[in-house]
């Protein structure tokens, strides 16, 4: 066969799943779910402490850190051996969390106490806590490490913690009951869903004010099951993919304009999702059907399900 023709099969070939590894609190079960991103299978489940929700990667790779909310502790958890290698204090009710720029300082929302831990990592010792907003939940850093966002339920507003003073500098009201903070990649903004609000507000950062506020109507579903929670941005900066809770599905956002673009129902209750690194899928964890949908983000449907553990939460990706 000429060369010429050789390009032309291969290139009509099914593109190679990408060798990563998917990984996914199962809140009521008290495990993570290991899924391979190539066969789309759940290949090991790991113990872990009791009620495990918000759940990080370690800048270098080597190491998930989850909440073990009813623990009362942020558990390390060494990937090549998925065992629990410390507990890092973390005060009461951890439910999500944010990592430092570095890598050495983990942000706990600590739900019963109203505050924000920070962790020193190496030490394993607390830094400082901060009083904050009543139930304070979503988290995030902002790209240039100099802020953390801490989301309070109760007050339906955020928290702007600034580093360098370690204090609490500003607040920004949002919609009822905001559930998680996700910064875009160049920092300028920051979008906060709203669970019982059912919108996500776009903060402009430099403001620190309410630009735009988008809501979700997607076919055939209550208005008052849309209850957003996970947000995350595709690797282009394009587009935005919101976990719409109990509405079973979820929301394209195209970034620039704001606009809703589309819907893809998934399983029950999505509270959370993950972008693979190509930004070709994303993995929803559907906490009433205890499954994850594998969405393929160019034709926007669901390509398989993955049965998992007892009320999945929690869901991050691994290369």
């Amino acid at each position: 066969m000429h060369r010429l023709s050789l390009l032309l099969a291969f290139s009509l070939l099914p593109a190679t799943a990408r060798a990563e590894t998917i990984y996914v609190t199962n809140e009521k079960a008290g495990t993570i779910s290991v899924i391979d991103g190539a066969t789309l299978k759940v290949t090991a489940t790991w113990p872990v402490g009791k009620r495990p929700r918000g759940l990080l990667l370690s800048r270098d790779g080597k190491y998930l850190y989850v909440c073990a909310s009813d623990a009362n502790a942020v558990q390390v958890i060494d990937r090549a051996s998925g065992k629990v290698v410390a507990d890092l204090p973390s005060g009461e009710d951890p439910e999500q969390f944010a990592l430092s720029v570095d890598g050495r300082m983990l942000f706990a929302a600590n739900e019963r106490d109203a505050a924000v831990t920070a962790i020193d990592v190496p030490s394993k010792s607390v830094a400082f806590q901060l009083v904050v907003g009543v139930e304070p939940e979503g988290m995030a850093t902002s790209p240039d490490g100099t802020t953390v966002i801490s989301t309070s339920e109760t007050d339906n507003s955020i928290h702007w913690i600034d580093l360098a003073s370690r204090s609490d500098v500003a607040v920004t009201e949002v919609g009822a009951r905001p559930r998680h903070a996700e910064f875009t990649t160049d920092g300028k903004q920051l979008w906060v869903s709203a669970e019982i609000g059912g919108d996500v507000s776009v903060i402009d950062v430099a403001s620190r004010k309410v630009t735009d506020r988008i809501t979700f109507a997607p076919p055939g579903v209550l208005g008052s099951t849309i209850m957003p929670v996970g947000v995350n941005f595709t690797p282009d900066r394009k587009t935005a993919l919101v976990a719409l809770g109990r509405g079973n599905s979820i929301a394209f956002v195209d970034v620039a304009s704001r606009k809703v673009t589309g819907y893809v129902p998934v399983g029950g209750r999505v509270w959370h999702l993950a972008i693979s690194v190509d930004g070709r899928r994303a993995f929803t964890a559907n906490g009433l059907t205890n499954d994850v949908s594998v969405v393929d983000i160019a034709s926007r449907k669901v390509v398989a399900t993955i049965p998992v553990d007892k009320a999945p939460w929690g869901v991050v990706i691994a290369e």
